[in-house]
Order: structure tokens, then sequence, then C-alpha cells
């Protein structure tokens, strides 16, 4: 049987010069692949085959039955027999309705998110990926054909070819292999800060004051030594005065976040945050001959710090979304977002967290943008996201202990009704193998069908560390995020202000000198004198110095930054 999906994701002969696809190792870069634009057409609807199956099953593949451009997933299980010729498929329109992969480690849920992206990008949508374990990496290379490879794409009805796609590798603050993705502290707002360092909500509502106050005095806040010197100017005797118009907070509030802030900084996050800030823009590139850019973040090297990556996600998809106009309904995303390990956004998050997640699911469809979380149950999702996940891939669930048997209750629960007994099916299922309920064209939830899901034809495994480095070293994006720049922001400022106020005046020293009382009696009226003298701090901010400084600071054009539904900035 042919494939036309298939099909539509392999790519021609690379040319001679090409480095793509050279060997399963080899990551596939922008180079040509394809005639352009050839990969970016979907493929176009096939009439359903007369297949003969029994009524409920006929009645499933009915629901998958679609007259405008689909991905397939694989084929129909019923009565423990896998059906080629009954195609499992979820429409590229309803992409941007968003979903979910869920299942017991183990299950296939990453070669789920490979198969989902390599026909995304064969039909020139773009796809980020969050590659947690550094397994995803190998989409970029030709897959390797083998036993059970050949035994999977049999059963499944797949005209099956090793190829690999067009791919950028990232990593977070250039830690590990990958293009360093930064991010600025004002950039990354006060609700995501607060998430990453796991504040309370009162603490969070002290570090949005702080930000305010920031952001109206032109205090740019790069890195992180930029915020800490804000806490630490505002904390102060004198500076608690300037906090005092925004509502000020507690002595023990402020010493909770410095000593959280330091704590940060001391297990290694400085290189997250700093410039240059990555342009989420970049997201969205397609490759020459049209196909959709794979995306990838390499998180190995960070999976210690969970919170941290996956707050940063959060980041780009809230970036992302201030950035992006309205689109409406159109006939296929404009990306695809993997969040992998998803249930650590949701854990310990604030209630402002999770209504801005919530808030941005739900509005981001219009802007063309589809995210996917992936994890282990639905229950690690709140209901309120949950409800906006349209299209599920639920892969096998264990029930070994009565916790594992109430979280297969809930999973069934969130199901339509079923012809099969999910209960049962859902400890059943196989590796690679998955129920699946999706978007119909009209809207609709589908009918659930069990899958037994296609085989990638990209690597599934990582690539060769040399082989990464080439790519990253070889991208275009490479010279414009590879060094990190610290220019003058607040901590510089702040510093400049006070070492100004401290130093002498032009003769000064000379006149302090001639004026120096001679003898004990001269001593203790030193000491008088010294008594009275201003604090240092009071010295910087009563200076002209730091006066002038504030007052040009606090007239910049743009002085308030305005912020977003995640209190990112707005650019």
């Amino acid at each position: 049987m042919t494939d036309p999906q298939a099909q539509a994701a392999l790519p021609a002969d690379p040319p001679a010069d090409s480095p793509v696809g050279a060997s399963p190792a080899q990551p596939a870069g922008p180079s040509s692949e394809t005639p352009p634009d050839a990969s970016a057409v979907p493929s176009p609807a096939q009439p359903a085959p007369a297949v003969d199956l029994p009524g409920p099953a006929a009645t499933i593949l009915a629901g998958y039955t679609f007259t405008g451009p689909a991905l397939d997933l694989g084929a129909l299980l019923w009565d423990g027999t896998c059906h080629a010729d009954a195609q499992i498929r979820i429409p590229l329109g309803m992409l941007n309705r968003h979903g979910l992969v869920a299942g017991a480690t183990g299950t296939g849920k990453t070669k789920t998110l490979q198969l989902i992206a390599e026909q995304l990008s064969a039909n020139g949508v773009p796809v980020f990926l969050a590659d947690v374990k550094g397994d995803v990496s190998g989409i970029s290379a030709a897959g390797q054909p083998n036993d059970k490879v050949a035994q999977r794409t049999a059963e499944v009805g797949q005209n099956w070819a090793a190829s690999g796609f067009p791919a950028e590798f990232y990593a977070l603050g250039g830690i590990g292999a990958g293009i360093p993705l930064r991010a600025t502290v004002t950039g990354f707002g006060p609700i995501l800060m607060a998430k990453v360092l796991g504040l309370n909500q009162t603490q969070e509502q002290s570090l949005g004051l702080i930000f305010h106050y920031a952001d109206t005095k032109g205090l740019e806040l790069i890195d992180l030594k930029d915020l800490r010197a804000v806490i630490a100017f505002l904390t102060s005797d004198v500076g608690k005065g300037e906090l005092k118009n925004i509502g000020g907070i507690s002595s023990a509030t402020a010493g909770v976040l410095m000593r959280t802030l330091t704590a940060f900084e001391a297990q290694g996050a400085e290189p997250f945050f700093g410039e240059p800030e990555f342009d989420t823009g970049e997201l969205l590139r397609t490759a020459p001959d049209g196909r959709g850019m794979v995306s990838v973040l390499e998180l190995p090297a960070v999976q210690d710090r969970p919170q941290l990556f996956s707050t940063f996600l959060m980041w780009l998809l809230a970036d992302l979304f201030q950035d992006l106009p309205e689109v409406g309904d159109i006939d296929r995303p404009k990306l695809v977002f993997f969040v992998d390990e998803a249930h650590l956004l949701f854990n310990g998050a604030s209630k402002a967290f999770l209504d801005a997640i919530t808030q941005t699911v739900r509005l981001i469809r219009s802007k063309g943008v589809g995210i996917f979380f992936v994890t282990q149950t639905p229950k690690d999702v709140p209901s309120d996201v949950l409800a906006q996940l349209g299209n599920r891939v639920q892969h096998a669930l264990r029930a070994f202990t009565p916790e594992d048997a109430k979280a297969l209750k809930a999973t069934v629960s969130t199901f339509p009704n079923s012809a099969y007994d999910l209960g049962e099916l859902l400890t059943a299922l196989g590796t690679g193998e998955a129920v699946v309920t999706v978007l119909s064209e009209k809207g609709a939830p589908t009918p659930v069908a069990a899958t037994r899901l296609r085989a990638p034809q990209s690597l599934m495994g990582p690539i060769e560390a040399a082989a990464m480095d080439t790519a990253v070293k070889a991208s275009s994006l490479y010279s414009r995020y590879a060094q990190a720049v610290d220019r003058e922001s607040a901590y510089e400022k702040l510093n400049a202000a006070a070492g100004a106020a401290m130093a002498p005046a032009p003769g000064q020293e000379a006149a302090e000198a001639a004026a120096k009382p001679a003898g004990k009696a001269g001593g203790k009226a030193a000491g008088k004198a010294a008594e009275g003298e201003k604090s240092v701090v009071e010295q910087v901010v009563g200076s002209g110095v730091f006066k002038s400084l504030t007052r040009s600071l606090g007239t910049q054009i743009g002085r308030e930054i305005s912020r977003s539904l995640f209190g990112t900035r707005k650019r």
C-alpha cells in the first residue's frame, strides 16, 4: 500500500556536496535535500479504502477519515489484531489545538514525539523539542534499517525509508552542546523568576515590586548580579525610603530574596541570564528546501536543575505569545512546541504562574502555535490546562501500586466514551502502542482508537558528539549567540554612582589637611565630627551625582517597561 504522507516526508537525493544524511551520525542542517517547497506541501487527502472490519472498529475508522491533509500516526488495533489498511491520523490544521502525550517510562513517548515532529517538518511546520535525556538529536540524521523497524513498518503498512530532518541545537546558557540560549532578567520577569527561585506568594509579590522599581528607574536587569545589586540598594537603610512609594517589603522577606538569589547563583545559574538574549522568532524558521526547522534544546547537562529548564520553556512560549500576531484558524500551525517532563512546570507553582500558563495555552492557539505537554499521566497537568488539550496520545500505564491504580482510573475518566475497556487496555499496551483521540476537522473529538504507532524515519537515538559540535558551529546563529556580552546595566550604574559620590572633589584633600585640628583636643573634635557624618549609603543617595543619575534614568524614553501576562517584558 502506498503511503502518501510517508512519501511526502522523504527527501530526494541530496546534492553531491551536501553533508546532510551522509551517515546516521551526520546531523541534517539547513541545506536543501528536496526541490524547493516540495516537502512543504501536505499530502493530499485520500478516500478511505474498503476495509473489512468488525462493526465497532469500522465506526472508529470512519472517525479518522479526513478531507484535508493529515499526519499518519499508525494502524488501528482491534481485538488483538493490527489492521494495516485502517490508518489513524490527525488533521494538520488541528495541531494548534494542543495535545498531550502521556505514558509510563519506557512506553515510547519520545519516539511518538519524533514521529510527529518528522511529519510536521516535512509539511513545512517548524518544531521545538526539549531533549531532556539527550536522545532526540537523532532526528537530524537518517535512521538505521533493522529487523525491528522492518517488522513494525510491515505491521502498520508504512512505506519506510531512512531520512534526516533539518535541525538546530541549543543549550541553556551554553552549558552542554548547542547554541547558547540566554534570557535577560528583565525579559524573564518576576513571575517566572519567582517560580525558578521557588518563592511563595508574598515573596513573589515583593520581587514584583523590585522589578517595578528597576523598570521605572531605567536600571536594566540583564544578569543576576544586576538583580542582586538593586535588592541590596532597596533594602539598605536609605534605599527603603525609595521603596516606600511602591509599597515596601519587610526586611525578613528581603533577606530571603537575597539568600535565595545567592544560593541560585552558587548552583551555577549565572550563565543562563545575560545577553545576547535569544530571539524566539528564530524558532519559526524553515530550511531552504521548505521543510520546517526542528529546534532541539539539549538539556542533559542541566537535567539536575529541572525547575530551571522547565521555567525557561515557559519563557520561550511567553515571548512567542507576545510577539506573534493573531492569525485565527489556519491550514497548518506556524510552530508546534513540545514541553517534555511537563509535570515539572506545575510542581509547587504559584496561583499566578498557573493562571498565566492556562491563559497562554488558551490564547496562543489563535496565534498559530500548538503546544504538546509530555508527561507520565494526565493528572500531572492541572485540569484547566488539560481541558485545552484536544489531541491525546496515551501510552501504557502501569498499575503496580494503589496510587498507580488511582492514576489509571483518573486517566480513563478523561477520555470520551469508548468501545474499548480502557482500564484493561491501558495496562496491556505494548511499547510503541497507544490509545489515541484527536480533534476532527470540525473540532469534535474522534472515537478512541487503540493504535500501533509508526516507526520514525530518523535515527532513534543520539547522534555522535562530534557530529553535533560540527552542526552547532556551522549554524548561521552560532556567531550571533555564542559570545556572552556584559554591557552597562543596573550593577554598573549603581556602582558608578557610589564610586562618584565617594570620590573627593578637586582640592578637597588639601582643604581637609589644612583644617585638621592638632593634639588631643583636635582628635576629640574629629571624633565628634565623625559621629555626625552620614553613612556611605546616605552619601551616595544624597549626592548630586546619584540624583542626576536617577533623574536621567527615570526620564528615559519608555521609562517603565510594559509587561505581559507572565510578567515578561513586552518588546
